[in-house]
């Protein structure tokens, strides 16, 4: 099953999607209420992710091998170090740490 229900044309109103897949219900939205550079950072959170585990399958890749290149194995390693700082630091820009 999969339906859309739209706004009216002359308002500005976004678009939701519902898809319903075998084990799965899924509200897609048009980022409500974000502002661009939100979006952006969601975005770039994303592909750092992505990334990041990408990377932990090359590494678990290169170590299955028996005799993995010690010199490339710690350029990942340190890759995905970096990754994970930066993936943290946008994800304390999203979230900020605020005490109430």
């Amino acid at each position: 099953m999969s339906f859309m229900r739209t706004g009216d044309s002359d308002r500005d109103t976004p678009t939701l999607t519902i898809v319903e897949g075998p084990n799965l219900l899924k509200v897609v939205g048009d980022d409500l209420g974000l502002s661009e550079e939100e979006r952006t950072l969601r975005a770039r959170l994303s592909q750092l992710r992505q990334e990041h585990r990408d990377l932990d399958a090359a590494i678990d890749a290169l170590l299955a091998t028996g005799s993995p290149d010690q010199l490339q194995l710690t350029r990942m390693k340190k890759r995905k170090l970096s990754l994970r700082d930066l993936i943290s630091k946008i994800e304390d820009e999203l979230l900020p740490d605020i005490i109430a």
